[in-house]
């Protein structure tokens, strides 16, 4: 399936949650070891007459008797389990999957409505008849397939999982014995846009701006992989904008005369009152040149060659430096086998591939084919490098962090007049993991049997070492000195009404307004695996300990289990970001307010460089960590990036920290000092006296990058 399909918006308006009951056929809580295996043998519809097939695990049901209204459609009920799209005498393609559906009954026969699929754990790898969905005896919820291969899990084996529920919302949760939710399916959202899933930004994403619709991949430098063709007039009096109205997502930009939205996705409304159902019709509005020209059209690694999908060794004719993620699905991508970390104790290598380019076709900086090959090998965060040239030497280079797919440029529309060269990072030894054929016998028997004790082993150190690192943890947070109160999980789950009021969302996680002692504060739950619970109080102690007007002050903390979360001061005027770059504003800052933010957040950072024991570089200057009280007092915030550094010296960072567009030259040499600050805090200048942002796409070419355009202007005595 292409990335584009997820444009076709599924937007859930769940039904009357006080009409669902508990339905006693069904569990709802589900213990440690269940199994559930995909056969007849789960409840389901057996009508021929169905175009889908269902196996239901779990139900919110709407009566205690299934049955709905005689001769009536039911109210609509959540359930999950294995879904496919076809008949059950037919289908081999079953995605474990959360559904509405209903049924009528009428007399002895019951009849099943089509359900609409709200979320799936395996849209993209389907399981046959007799696959099983396991809840362990260490809180992993696994999907294997009928030959016993692992198609799907939630790594939760060691967050003390006790149990699963499904929510009357949709929302699977697995928990623990104080019923606080370890993994919960909105946090990973697939078919459905749900109102209390998780929004937070991924590697994808989509936004309208005034010269069209741009999608882009990536996470430390986004990538345009799709721009929409525009055509007509430019209109200067209007916004790029996108609106839901009447069931439909409109998009407008500034190339249409009239007031007809550029583009139109509808969502009418199926049986259960939702939007969205199988009647809607789709279209691909991405008009790409090209199977290969999608960002994961093979996969990450992958080699894209019109449509075929290859390995980066296996495309040069070598073996042992990379492995097909799985065999029966080539454009699920490529994994390189051995270690290629900065760390390892042999460094990495480059493997040297021709004709290969990637989606994007951008390249930063000029340079010479061996400095890019070197730029990668001295820079732990890039994967991949990419030259291209012409009939010199010298050339184009560009750096990547982020992993897709590579396409290969000499063959049907990727045929180009100009050389491109890929260099992979790959382990730095020169033999290849690959045993000969007369040897691999010998080593599969006496490997498995070792292996199995060598496993059991393993999980018995694993266990063991996380229970004293637990016990250990704990003393420490009784020992440090000087940290801000800790607060309870329960506490801030109550403080915020169970985390129901969203003020903002980073890079690493979530902001929700909350009150304690009748004072309004800002709780940050981090998502996911942050940082370790040792870094993390250690943070907290070195911010917690300092204390000045312009730096937002942290309340308090909770390290509990895998909870990370921040208590702040509540600023009611939000983030700067909103003030000076949001042109619809209708009380734009003055220049007076914006001369004293720009002196607040100086002497905020003057602070954190010169008047604490040891210098604190904040590494994330940007308009989105200043933030503004009643009064538009500017107070940095967000120090998840920050790094203690030693009075007048550098620090060799070997992983970029920061946001594009504020990343200070010194990030190419990997030294690090408080002037990496300074220059962040000079874009957030230059943004807030122009009113607009470094890099602003909305603009003509030449006036996308704020600082380029002034140094022309500058060299132009304009």
């Amino acid at each position: 399936m292409y990335p584009s399909k997820f444009l076709i918006l599924l937007f859930t308006l769940l039904v009357n949650l006080s009409k669902l009951a508990m339905n006693k056929s069904f569990a709802l809580h589900v213990e440690l070891g269940t199994i559930w295996r995909n056969n007849p043998s789960l409840p389901h519809n057996n009508s021929p007459e169905h175009n889908f097939s269902l196996r239901i695990i779990l139900l919110k049901a709407a009566s205690t008797t299934f049955g709905i209204n005689t001769a009536l459609d039911s109210v609509p009920s959540i359930a999950c389990g294995f879904f496919c799209a076809g008949p059950a005498s037919t289908c081999d393609d079953y995605t474990f999957s959360i559904f509405v559906v209903s049924a009528t009954r009428i007399g002895a026969f019951v009849y099943w409505h089509s359900p609409q699929v709200i979320w799936s754990a395996n849209r993209d790898r389907p399981v046959r008849e007799n696959a099983l969905v396991q809840l362990t005896e260490l809180g992993d919820l696994v999907l294997y397939d009928a030959d016993g291969t692992l198609v799907w899990s939630t790594n939760t084996a060691d967050k003390s999982v006790a149990g699963m529920n499904l929510t009357s919302t949709g929302n699977l949760v697995l928990l623990d014995h104080s019923n606080t939710e370890l993994w919960r399916s909105f946090d990973h959202p697939t078919d459905t846009l749900h109102l209390m899933a998780n929004w937070a930004s991924g590697k994808f994403y989509l936004t309208v701006l005034a010269d069209g619709m741009y999608a882009f991949a990536g996470t430390d430098t986004p990538l345009a992989y799709y721009r929409s063709p525009t055509g007509g007039t430019v209109m200067t009096n209007r916004s790029a904008y996108v609106a839901l109205k009447n069931g439909s997502l409109e998009v407008f930009t500034y190339f249409r005369g009239t007031a007809a939205p550029d583009y139109e996705i509808q969502f009418p409304k199926n049986d259960y009152g939702l939007w969205g159902n199988n009647s809607w019709v789709s279209s691909d509005v991405f008009d790409i040149t090209g199977p290969c020209s999608y960002p994961l059209a093979c996969g990450e690694y992958g080699i894209c060659s019109n449509g075929q999908c290859s390995c980066p060794d296996a495309s040069i004719g070598q073996s042992g430096l990379f492995e097909l993620i799985d065999p029966r699905e080539l454009n699920r991508g490529c994994s390189p086998i051995g270690s290629v970390s900065c760390d390892s104790a042999q460094k990495p290598r480059l493997l040297s591939l021709p004709n290969i380019t990637h989606f994007n076709g951008v390249y930063n900086w000029t340079t010479s084919k061996e400095r890019c090959k070197l730029s990668c090998l001295n820079d732990c965060s890039c994967k991949v490098s990419f030259f291209k040239h012409y009939s010199t030497s010298i050339g184009f280079c560009f750096l990547a962090s982020d992993i897709f797919s590579m396409i290969s440029v000499s063959v049907g529309n990727y045929a180009s007049n100009f050389s491109s060269l890929a260099f992979v990072k790959v382990h730095g030894s020169t033999h290849n993991f690959v045993l000969s054929k007369g040897k691999t016998a010998i080593v599969s028997a006496v490997g498995s049997s070792s292996l199995v004790a060598l496993v059991a082993v393993a999980v018995l150190i694993v266990l063991r070492r996380k229970r004293a690192e637990t016990l250990e943890n704990e003393d420490i947070m009784d020992q440090l000195p000087g940290l801000p109160t800790r607060f309870l999980f329960v506490e801030l789950k109550l403080a915020t009404e169970e985390f129901s009021k969203v003020i903002g969302i980073g890079g690493s996680g979530s902001v929700f307004e909350g009150q304690i002692c009748d004072k309004r504060v800002a709780v940050k739950r981090l998502d996911g695996i942050y940082q370790g619970k040792g870094e993390f109080l250690a943070e907290v102690q070195t911010i917690g300990s300092i204390n000045h007007i312009h730096l937002v002050r942290l309340i308090g903390f909770c390290a509990e289990k895998s909870h990370r979360l921040l208590v702040y001061e509540y600023m009611p005027n939000g983030s700067l970001d909103k003030w000076i770059f949001q042109k619809h504003q209708e009380a734009p800052l003055d220049w007076k307010t914006r001369s004293r933010i720009i002196t607040d957040v100086a002497k905020g950072l003057a602070y954190l460089h010169n008047d604490c024991r040891q210098t604190i570089v904040h590494l994330d200057i940007k308009p989105q960590n200043i933030l503004l009280d009643e009064q538009f007092t500017a107070k940095v915030s967000d120090f998840g990036l920050a790094k203690l550094i030693d009075r007048d010296q550098s620090s060799v960072m070997t992983r970029l920290r920061g946001t594009p567009g504020y990343l200070a030259p010194e990030w190419l040499t990997s030294v690090i000092n408080k002037k990496a600050d300074v220059y962040s805090f000079g874009i957030v200048v230059m943004e807030i006296l122009c009113g607009r942002s470094n890099l602003d796409y909305s603009q003509p070419e030449e006036s996308r990058h704020l600082v380029s355009m002034l140094q022309d202007k500058a060299k132009n005595d304009q």
